[in-house]
């Protein structure tokens, strides 16, 4: 074989993958010369989607996906922009009316060969991809570690005395113009160049590189048997001196004896700008897409053009970036190009061109630059007549009709359930995180607490095709696939937490075929599992379940059953399990019993309770499942063979509930905290009160007295073991705030008791005054108007007199129905 220079055999055009300049001059080849068929570097099973290259709705970046047909999970891809040679190459053979094929190495044997020599690895590599991009290997598994590998374009580089391989491509190629008569030269010369790294160094590492080459060979072959020297083959330059290599059918059929086969499909997918980064760890060849895409896309003045997109940016986010920073910016790219010897000013120097002028030195504005344009958020399109799995289709059928555009840059979308369209959104979304496609990420919303608002975070990944086609083995259609996925996992589940979770996840995602058979499952694992720490991880999420039911309109009726049972158990069995347990156990323990607690003040909603901030403890029901709790609660707080952490977390649990008084939560810390007690179950006991970021630093602030028993007892603490309880009680008090810790030495310094006002200790209980201050509650008003809006009212119902947004204050400190107000304005302490 040889080049066109001697008139005879094929036009080998080597390239670098995802290159503009080579981009350019395959193009410009490929009209000096006319083929009558073009031979690309790809899997020869992607033949039949090249006619789609030409669809108007078909837009690159793309990607060619192969994957084994009954293990989506092990596929691999063959990505192209625009400013890929390949892609120009397809595009010039389609315009010209010429056959295009692809001639590597078919996806059959690269997927099973992948499959048998690698362990632990779901994808495989793009194939034709790799670190520079000149035609290494990609899509077969790596070679042993002790193989020596080469960067072509490095040796290159430094054979040139460039220290950087990019810079070295951008002078030689990317910046290179390509004359009317001098077409070929680029490749001629690169294909010399690469034949001499062959010379010196061999295959470089790749020794499979042998068997893709063969393959190549044959197909050379018999196009040229078809078409004659009519045919131009554009691949990794790397290849084209084993293309030129002369070898027999026979010998190149050998060492294609005996390869391993899987069946696969192949499809388009789209592609990202930043999937083509190196940085994305799929290795394509490129540290720069959107730098590069302009340089293809930009035919004159690309300096000027690229200052200008980078100066939109920068206005776009409130920079301050005027024409006269652009110009100097072109003028200073141009004068670092000269004093560094390039032909052009490059992606370093316009780069520091920006920093020193349109960012004022700094590197922040700088990194926007570079992940916006520099790298990019392109995201391509494929036609609808790109074959593609019935799971696929559903999937996108359903993202047109809720108006949710598959995007690659990351944007926040929030949802009001009470919509319909949003109730949809939020279906799909959690639907598809059921089947492992990871579309979105919810995120606490932002200005609302309710039920019935979410937010989600969604940025769509390329390999989310490969996650499509895995899922496809569940169903045709959304709702089918997440159906069965969520049967199949509630099967397989470890855990009760498990099982829980994923009843929450059901309910969530509305799947009503598939709650009965998890809900089965959860009521079987409960009735068994006897562990009370299960049982407890368990619940919160199944009552979480019970209020989501509330914003979905599900019917979770067998839901709160089987949640009221596993309250039940866990009431039984959680004091037993409190017994003789160790400091890692016992705060284990403490964080069950908060997750038990949350649970129980949801799911004892509506159930008759008194209200919040009774002295009393709650009735309801034959008790009411809060009343149970309570009772659970001072069975923990009253035993002594419970640890201190989780005895402290009970009488607050209780205290913060209103099912104790401060009296008796007084009483208690007073007994803990007599000289009979270890110091070390004294400390548990404070750190289960006062700590583990409940607010226990503001009661200290607010109850004196409280203060007072624990400054006592520490200051009572022997030598000896205040060294032992120290690190416990720096961490109680370490997770304050800065102002209440503050506040909370300030008040130390002065004495408990000193703070308030004469009539403070007339109760005899310090901190607290037998009668409202009403002084202190007039004070409060005009924030509180501030803060609830304009008073509409006053004039109605007369001075002093005011309803605020449907809230009675007056100047007594009562509300409209006589009632004390003290909850409200938190005065007379």
């Amino acid at each position: 074989m040889s080049d066109r220079d001697g008139g005879t055999g094929p036009l080998l055009l080597g390239v670098r993958h995802h290159g503009p300049g080579s981009a350019r001059a395959v193009r410009a080849a490929l009209e000096a010369a006319g083929p009558r068929t073009v031979l690309i570097e790809g899997p020869p099973e992607a033949d039949a989607l090249i006619a789609l290259a030409a669809d108007e709705d078909m837009r690159p970046p793309v990607a060619l996906l192969a994957h084994v047909v009954d293990e989506p999970g092990r596929s691999a891809f063959w990505p192209l922009a625009e400013f890929s040679p390949e892609w120009v190459a397809i595009r010039w053979a389609l315009e010209h009316g010429v056959p295009a094929r692809f001639i590597d190495l078919p996806a059959t044997h690269t997927l099973a060969w992948g499959r048998e020599e690698t362990t632990g690895e779901k994808e495989a590599p793009e194939e034709g991809a790799s670190d520079k991009g000149v035609g290494e290997p990609g899509g077969l598994p790596a070679e042993p570690t002790e193989a020596v590998r080469i960067d072509p374009l490095a040796v290159l580089a430094e054979t040139a005395g460039y220290d950087d391989a990019e810079r070295w491509w951008e002078d030689v190629i990317e910046h290179r113009g390509v004359s009317d008569g001098d077409a070929f030269a680029p490749f001629e010369v690169l294909g010399e160049a690469m034949g001499a790294l062959r010379e010196a160094f061999g295959t470089g590492g790749h020794e499979r590189d042998l068997v893709r080459e063969a393959y190549m060979r044959l197909q050379v072959r018999a196009a040229q048997r078809e078409f004659g020297d009519d045919v131009a083959v554009v691949c990794g330059a790397w290849h084209v001196p084993a293309l030129r290599q002369r070898t027999t059918v026979a010998a190149d059929r050998a060492l294609l004896k005996g390869l391993p086969k899987a069946k696969a499909d192949m499809t388009w997918v789209p592609w990202t700008h930043r999937r083509l980064s190196r940085m994305s760890g799929y290795g394509a060849g490129i540290d720069s897409p959107g730098w590069y895409g302009h340089l293809f896309g930009a035919a004159d003045r690309p300096i000027e053009r690229w200052m200008t997109k980078v100066a939109r940016l920068l206005r776009d986010e409130d920079r301050p970036v005027s024409s006269a920073h652009v110009i100097e910016a072109v003028r200073l790219a141009d004068t670092l190009a000269a004093m560094r010897g390039r032909p052009l000013p490059g992606l370093t120097e316009t780069s520091d061109a920006v920093r020193a002028v349109m960012c004022e030195g700094s590197d922040v504005p700088l990194a926007l630059v570079h992940d916006r344009l520099v790298v990019g958020d392109v995201l391509g399109e494929v036609p609808a007549a790109a074959p593609a799995v019935p799971l696929q289709r559903d999937l996108d059928r359903l993202q047109r009709r809720l108006r949710l555009k598959p995007e690659a840059q990351e944007r926040e979308l929030e949802l009001d359930l009470r919509k319909e369209n949003d109730a949809g959104r939020s279906r799909l979304l959690h639907r598809l995180r059921l089947l492992a496609i990871e579309w979105g990420e919810q995120a606490a919303s932002r200005g609302s607490t309710g039920t019935f608002r979410e937010t989600w975070r969604l940025r769509w990944e390329p390999e989310l095709a490969v996650r499509v086609a895995e899922a496809g083995v569940w169903g045709t259609t959304v709702l089918a696939a997440a159906t069965a996925k969520a049967e199949a996992d509630a099967v397989g589940a470890r855990s009760l937490a498990d099982v829980t979770g994923l009843a929450e996840r059901c309910l969530l995602a509305e799947l009503p075929d598939a709650l009965p058979v998890v809900m089965r499952i959860l009521a079987d694992r409960a009735a068994l599992d006897a562990d009370v720490g299960h049982l407890a991880q368990a619940l919160p999420a199944l009552v979480r379940s019970l209020r989501y039911g509330d914003v979905r309109g599900t019917d979770t009726e067998a839901l709160a059953e089987v949640a009221a049972g596993l309250a039940e158990r866990v009431f039984v069995g959680l004091p037993p399990a409190c017994a003789a347990l160790d400091a890692d156990a016992a705060e284990e323990m403490r964080g069950h019993v908060d997750a038990v607690h949350g649970a129980v003040g949801l799911l004892g909603e509506g159930e008759g309770d008194e209200p919040r901030g009774s002295a009393g403890p709650r009735t309801g029901p034959r008790g009411g499942i809060r009343g149970r709790w309570h009772g659970v609660l001072r069975t923990l707080s009253g035993r002594d063979t419970v640890p201190g952490v989780v005895r402290g977390r009970a009488v607050r649990l209780l205290l913060d509930d209103g099912a104790l008084g401060q009296e008796e939560a007084a009483r208690l810390m007073g007994l803990v905290l007599s000289p009979g007690t270890e110091p070390a179950d004294a400390a548990a006991w404070i750190e289960g009160f006062v700590g583990g970021g409940s607010g226990g630093g503001m009661l200290l602030v607010h109850d004196e007295r409280l203060l007072g028993l624990v400054d006592a007892w520490l200051t009572g603490v022997p030598g000896d073991a205040f060294t032992d309880v120290l690190p416990l009680l720096r961490r109680t008090f370490s997770a304050y705030e800065p102002g209440v810790r503050r506040t909370l030495g300030e008040l130390v310094r002065r004495g408990p008791g000193t703070r308030g006002s004469a009539t403070a200790t007339a109760s005899g209980i310090p901190g607290f005054a037998p009668d409202l201050d009403t002084a202190r509650a007039d004070a409060v008003l005009p924030m509180l108007r501030l803060l609830l809006g304009p008073d509409e009212t006053e004039d109605a119902d007369g001075p002093g007199h005011s309803s605020t947004n449907g809230i009675g204050i007056n100047d007594a400190g009562t509300d409209d129905n006589g009632t004390d107000d003290n909850d409200l304005v938190g005065v007379g302490r």
